[in-house]
């Protein structure tokens, strides 16, 4: 009964793997459905069932060799890098709540009071700042440069 819809077996292997995919996202599930497509084609083309897995292999080591590599390069180029935690404020402004220098002080970052310290200048209350690093929970800081000065 099966030898008949061979084809049938196939797409519904593909379908496995792709939705295995779908969890992992990795392309690797994916490459290997479009093998089972191939094998699914063969079948229905009347081929013996060691030419199907023949022609499975083949297809499915031929995209992971050519396609996914190309398809996660893409992936990755296209997709911002996130930065996430303490790094994502780096870059940011900030107000001084207090003093700040080189001995500590406080900013206010995104809406949260943050220990800070600067490397050299002394920053005064309700300056601008810009965050230049962090460090542990401390934020190093910086005078904002004002624009056209």
């Amino acid at each position: 009964m099966v030898e008949g819809h061979a084809w049938m077996v196939w797409v519904a292997v593909a379908l496995v793997l792709v939705a295995i995919e779908a969890v992992t996202v990795d392309f690797t599930f994916l490459m290997l459905a479009g093998g089972a497509v191939g094998a699914s084609i063969a079948a229905a083309f009347g081929a013996p069932p060691v030419v199907q897995a023949i022609v499975a292999a083949l297809v499915a080591v031929a995209l992971l060799a050519i396609v996914r590599p190309w398809l996660k390069n893409r992936l990755s180029a296209s997709t911002p890098q996130q930065l996430m935690g303490a790094a994502a404020h780096v870059g940011r402004s900030a107000i001084a709540i207090d003093r700040v220098n080189p001995a500590g002080g406080r900013v206010k970052l995104s809406g949260e009071t943050w220990s800070a310290r600067t490397l050299g200048d002394d920053i005064e209350p309700g300056e601008e700042v810009v965050v230049d690093s962090i460090d542990g929970a401390t934020a190093i800081v910086s005078r904002a440069r004002v624009v056209g000065s």
